[in-house]
């Protein structure tokens, strides 16, 4: 197998007419036609076709036969190059099987020819012989057992939801990866080094400091199977560690500066992982939430624990304080939750009804962190978590201007003075938050086109750690590219590589001290542009 070569698999029932892959030549699977019984001569015979004739009753009767359930699970290996074809697709016919059925029709034999090559191809990958290792168990086999049968999977990018994630604490082990694999990128998440800012000479040293960074084909990797929800970027001066969550529950982690190996993938969640972020005070935790639930992967332990799961789903989450042991949970009926790991159980300590018919994203003031930004269908506002109670909540102060639904706001990074929010209406806001009055001042807006369509994620602006005064924010723009907005609402930078990016970054990062920019597509790939 090539390497970064992909397979799935598929159960032993017949395959749908849509669901016959590609990959088997062009005579193959890819382009068959359904076998049907026409009139014809006596006996029974494959046209060239691909049709299968009989003559008559005795002939129906006896002449044609359906296609065999499998009986084993066949597998399908596609390369990352993109290549569709295979040594077998020059149309010529292949041999009878070895079980004597001489009424088989070319079709036939051939897809148990294949049946039979890609069983030799998965058994000599030896992947039983990983599996059945004593020392390791995966959070895929904890869930189904070691004696449980393996249950279908969708190919890279595929529609099949992958197996339920249980509730409880999960093992912190890739799918599909080598233990020694998984102990050196956890080995390295440990030695991370501390982290220190980095300094500007004000708007053209910043700029000047874009223009260096680059896109290479070396900063682009498939690090999720689908597409990306959510990207955080580890704080460490000396190295790029990237985590990023896609839609059906994956968090896959990569090291993009080694080129030895690949992004390891984990199954924490089984849905969309909205919103990742590292622990301020303990960088070897990882904190991501989905709908179903909020887990912190501490690499210390190799464990996922689950903080918090509701019967409600969950949009998004911030800390509180700086040690990371409290935090506010946004939920998608439109309250938010208190959350303190400290306490035992999975239940919030505080359910508030904040009047909101839907809670995208919520963000604490990065100074006074008694105060969060909640961004839902039109309405954007701050709150005093002191005063939460469950009903009859009044904000803090309002961010008035949206005419359609909101889908993010965050407060700059370092003083909280500002508000960028992204909007359905095609405009980017940014709101002067510096006194926290009744109403927040607007003082910029952009606009911009914010029609993602259902295939892709919605856009994010946020802040540059490094420059509070800028922010970035995915296009749509031709060629692709990745836009830097001063709080004005200048442009003052456009990230683009027609050879490298090709598709929409609808999720974006800084790292929070070097000059490094993380773009996450729809297909689960991460472009990271560095100097």
């Amino acid at each position: 197998m090539q390497p970064g070569a992909r397979f799935s698999v598929t159960s032993s029932c017949p395959p749908s007419r849509s669901s016959i892959g590609a990959g088997m030549g062009a005579e193959g699977l890819g382009a068959r036609r359904e076998p049907r019984v026409v009139p014809g001569g006596p006996g029974c015979r494959a046209g060239s076709d691909g049709w299968v004739r009989a003559g008559g009753a005795a002939g129906i009767s006896a002449g044609f036969q359906p296609s065999r359930p499998r009986d084993a699970t066949q597998l399908r290996g596609r390369a990352d190059s993109g290549s569709d074809g295979d040594a077998d697709s020059d149309g010529t016919e292949t041999e009878a099987p070895a079980d004597g059925s001489p009424q088989l029709s070319a079709y036939e034999r051939k897809r148990l020819k294949n049946i039979s090559e890609n069983a030799k191809f998965f058994a000599a990958l030896k992947l039983h012989e990983v599996g059945a290792g004593p020392g390791r168990v995966t959070a895929r086999w904890a869930l189904l057992g070691r004696s449980g049968s393996v249950c279908p999977t969708a190919a890279m990018g595929g529609a099949v939801r992958p197996p339920q994630v249980p509730a409880g604490p999960l093992p912190m082990a890739a799918d599909g990866q080598e233990e020694s694999s998984d102990t050196a990128l956890l080995g390295t998440w440990l030695r991370l080094s501390e982290v220190r800012l980095a300094a500007f000479g004000g708007i053209s040293g910043y700029q000047a400091a874009l223009s260096s960074m680059l896109l290479r084909e070396d900063g682009i990797r498939k690090v999720v199977s689908s597409r990306v929800c959510s990207v955080a970027i580890h704080p460490s001066e000396s190295t790029v560690l990237v985590a990023a969550g896609d839609k059906y529950g994956h968090v896959g982690l990569w090291d993009s500066c080694t080129s030895e190996g690949g992004a390891h993938i984990f199954t924490p969640h089984n849905l969309s992982v909205n919103c990742m972020r590292f622990s301020p005070s303990h960088p070897a935790q990882l904190l991501s939430l989905s709908h179903d639930s909020l887990r912190c992967g501490d690499v210390s332990r190799a464990v996922f624990d689950e903080i918090c799961r509701s019967e409600d789903s969950l949009s998004s989450f911030d800390f509180l304080e700086d040690s990371a042991c409290t935090a506010i949970v946004g939920l998608w009926g439109g309250t938010v939750a208190v959350v303190d790991r400290r306490t035992p159980g999975t239940s919030p300590e505080l359910s508030a009804d904040i009047g909101f018919k839907v809670t995208r994203t919520v963000d604490v003031h990065p100074v006074d962190k008694q105060y969060f930004l909640a961004a839902g269908s039109v309405d954007v506002c701050v709150y005093d978590v002191r005063w939460l109670r469950r009903s009859g909540n009044k904000a803090v102060s309002t961010l008035h201007g949206h005419t359609k639904s909101v889908a993010s706001a965050y407060f700059s990074p370092v003083s909280g003075r500002r508000v960028v929010t992204v909007c359905a209406d095609d405009k980017l806001r940014v709101y002067d938050t510096s006194s926290l009055s009744a109403t927040s001042a607007l003082l910029s807006t952009v606009r911009h086109n914010n029609n993602t369509g259902r295939w892709l994620t919605r856009f994010r602006a946020v802040w540059d750690p490094k420059q509070e005064q800028c922010f970035v924010v995915g296009s749509m723009a031709r060629p692709r590219q990745i836009e830097v907005f001063q709080d004005t609402g200048e442009l003052l930078h456009a990230f683009c590589n027609p050879e490298c990016l090709g598709s929409v970054c609808s999720i974006n990062a800084f790292h929070p001290t070097r000059n490094v920019l993380v773009g996450g597509n729809s297909s689960g790939r991460l472009h990271v542009f560095m100097e």
